[in-house]
C-alpha cells in the first residue's frame, strides 16, 4: 500500500512513541508522586481511593500474583466485573511483565474454557466480590478466595503449566494485553497489544476529550473490552481524573451519578435508551448539571437518534470509530467542531488512514470502500495465529479493518458497515446502517439490526427492532414508514420484533446470530413475532 500523512487536525500534535512511559502500570504511580492524596477511583461499593491508596493496591496485587507463580511473559487470565481489584491486577501484570487476559465474567463456561486452552495462563484471577458470575467460575475452577485490605477480596487458581512468551527489552514493545474478539463475525482471536499501543490511545484520545484531572468519569463499559480498557479507564489515569468503577449497567444508578456530577459518559447506544426509558417510566426529567462531555460508540450511529439524544441531554453527542485491533480508536469527532450528522470524525493524530477498492488503491472521496489503518495503535497480531495475523496485517504496516466507509473532501470519516455484512439485493449494494437508520428513526423503536441471508439466487433481508415498553406499533406500520424513507431494493423482506436483540455486553449486536433465529419465526405472524 502507497504512504499516506498520518491523520489529525490542524494544530493537534502527535505523540512521540518513544516518549511514552515504559508501561501502563506507570500512570499509577505518576499520579501518586503527584497528587497522592487526590481521588483516583470509586470502587463499585462507594469506597473511594486516592492515587496513593491506588498505588498500595497494585503492590500488594503484585505479590498476590508473584505467590501464585506468575512471572514476566506469563498470561494472567482476569475474569472481572468492574472493580479496583481487577484494575490492581491489570497494573500489577503490567509491572510483572505479563500479558493481561482481562475477560467478562458473565461469559459461559465453555467460553472461558476455549480462551483458557488457547491462551495457557499461568494464573487465573477472579473478581469474586463484585460478580456473582465470577464466583461461580471461581468455584468451578477450584480457585482460591483471598482478602486484601488493600483492595478487597478475588479468587486465585496458580501457578498453572504454560510456556512464557519472550519478553521485550523495551517495554513499550512488550504486549500488555491480550483481549479476545467479541465473537460476533466468528471464532474469537486474541489481539496482541503493547504498552505503547494502549498508551498511545490513553493519552491522544484523552486528549481530544479535554480529559482533566477535575473530571469525574462514569466507568460502566467493561475493561475486559478495549473501548473500557483504554480510551475510557487508562485515559482517566492519564488525566488524573477520577473514575468510578461500575460493575453492570443499571439505569437509575447512572441517572443518580449524572445527577450528582458526572462530567464524562461513554457509553452504548442501548445504555442511552434504557436510561430514558427508565426516565420516563417515572415521569422523570434528566438531570445531568456538570456533564460535559458525552459520547456513543459500539455500534454505528444514525442521525435521527442522535438528534433525540442531544436534545434529551443537553451537550453534543460525540462520535467515533474503533476496533480491537486498533487498541480501538481510529477516529473521533472533536469537542470544538459539532456535527449534524453521523460522521464518526476524524483520525486521530499520528493515526493514517486509507480508505481502498477491491484492487488494493486508494479510492475517491466520497466513494466507499474498505478502511485501513497505521500508526502507533495497530496490533503486533493475533496470538498463536499467524495465517490470521497476515490475512489483515500488510507488510508494510497496514491493518485491514475489514470495516466499509467513505471520506468527505474535509477527511471526516463515514462508517458505511462491515465488508461480510454487505448485502447484495437484486444486483444492488444494501448497507445495514442504511436500513437501520430507517427504522432507528421511528420514535418506537429503540434500535434495529439488519442482516442479509441467501434467498433463491438472491439475498433477503432481515431486520429486527427493539421496541419502547408499551409500544403497539404494527409490523404494517413500521414497513410503511421504513418505504418511505428506502429505496424498494433496500426495504426489509422480513421485520422481527425482540425483546432483546443479541449484543455482546459492550452492547455490539451479535448479528451472526439473527440469521439463524430468523429460521424459527418466518410464518408467524406474518414475520411480526415478541419473543
Amino acid at each position: 500500500m502507497a504512504q499516506t500523512t498520518p491523520g489529525g487536525l490542524a494544530g493537534e500534535e502527535a505523540v512521540d512513541p518513544a516518549l511514552l512511559p515504559a508501561r501502563i502500570h506507570a500512570l499509577v504511580a505518576a499520579q501518586a508522586a503527584a497528587r497522592p492524596q487526590a481521588c483516583a477511583f470509586v470502587d463499585h461499593d462507594g469506597r473511594r481511593f486516592s492515587w496513593s491508596e491506588a498505588l498500595a493496591a497494585v503492590d500488594a496485587a503484585t505479590v498476590r500474583l508473584q505467590a501464585a507463580g506468575v512471572g514476566p511473559g506469563d498470561r494472567i487470565m482476569v475474569v472481572l466485573e468492574n472493580c479496583v481489584a481487577a484494575v490492581a491486577v491489570l497494573m500489577a501484570a503490567s509491572r510483572l511483565d505479563a500479558w493481561a487476559v482481562p475477560l467478562n465474567a458473565r461469559l459461559a463456561a465453555p467460553e472461558l474454557a476455549t480462551i483458557r486452552a488457547h491462551c495457557a495462563p499461568r494464573a487465573m484471577v477472579f473478581t469474586t466480590a463484585v460478580s456473582a458470575h465470577a464466583a461461580v467460575h471461581a468455584s468451578a475452577s477450584g480457585a482460591r478466595e483471598v482478602d486484601d485490605p488493600a483492595y478487597g477480596s478475588l479468587a486465585i487458581l496458580g501457578p498453572l503449566p504454560g510456556e512464557a512468551s519472550a519478553v521485550e527489552a523495551d517495554g513499550r514493545r512488550q504486549v500488555a494485553a491480550l483481549l479476545y474478539t467479541s465473537g460476533t463475525t466468528g471464532q474469537p482471536k486474541g489481539v496482541m497489544l503493547t504498552h505503547a499501543n494502549l498508551l498511545y490511545i490513553a493519552l491522544v484520545s484523552g486528549r481530544i476529550r479535554a480529559l482533566a484531572a477535575t473530571d469525574r468519569v462514569y466507568g460502566v463499559l467493561p475493561v475486559s473490552h478495549i473501548f473500557g480498557l483504554a480510551s475510557t479507564m487508562l485515559g482517566s489515569m492519564a488525566a488524573g481524573a477520577s473514575f468510578e468503577l461500575v460493575p453492570r449497567f443499571d439505569p437509575a444508578h447512572l441517572a443518580a451519578a449524572l445527577a450528582s456530577g458526572i462530567t464524562v459518559l461513554q457509553g452504548v447506544p442501548p445504555m442511552f435508551a434504557q436510561l430514558l426509558d427508565h426516565l420516563d417510566g417515572l415521569g422523570e426529567p434528566l438531570a445531568a448539571p456538570a456533564l460535559r462531555y458525552l459520547s456513543s460508540g459500539g455500534a454505528p450511529m444514525d442521525i435521527d437518534w442522535k438528534r433525540r439524544m442531544e436534545a434529551r441531554f443537553g451537550v453534543t453527542l460525540n462520535n467515533g470509530y474503533g476496533l480491537t485491533e486498533n487498541a480501538p480508536t481510529v477516529a473521533q469527532t472533536r469537542i470544538d467542531r459539532k456535527r449534524d450528522d453521523d460522521s464518526v470524525g476524524w483520525p486521530l493524530p499520528g493515526v493514517a488512514v486509507r480508505v481502498v477498492g477491491p484492487d488494493g488503491e486508494d479510492i475517491p472521496d466520497g466513494k466507499v470502500g474498505e478502511l485501513c489503518v497505521r500508526g502507533p495503535t495497530v496490533m503486533t497480531g493475533y496470538f498463536r495465529d499467524p495465517a490470521a495475523s497476515a490475512a489483515v496485517l500488510t507488510p508494510d504496516g497496514w491493518l485491514r479493518t475489514g470495516d466499509l466507509g467513505r471520506r468527505d473532501p474535509d477527511e471526516a470519516l463515514f462508517l458505511v458497515g462491515r465488508a461480510k455484512e454487505l448485502i447484495i439485493r437484486s444486483g444492488f449494494n444494501v448497507y445495514p446502517p442504511d436500513v437501520e437508520a430507517a427504522l432507528n428513526a421511528h420514535p418506537d423503536v429503540v434500535q434495529a439490526a439488519v442482516v442479509g441471508r441467501p434467498a433463491k439466487g438472491n439475498e433477503e433481508i432481515l431486520a429486527f427492532v427493539e421496541l419502547t415498553p408499551g409500544s403497539r406499533l404494527t409490523r404494517a406500520a413500521l414497513a410503511d414508514f421504513a418505504a418511505a424513507r428506502l429505496a424498494a431494493y433496500k426495504r426489509p423482506q422480513h421485520l422481527f420484533v425482540l425483546d432483546r436483540i443479541p449484543a455482546t455486553s459492550t452492547g455490539k449486536l451479535r448479528k451472526h446470530l439473527l440469521a439463524a433465529l430468523a429460521d424459527g419465526l418466518i410464518g408467524m405472524d406474518g414475520g411480526w413475532t415478541r419473543t
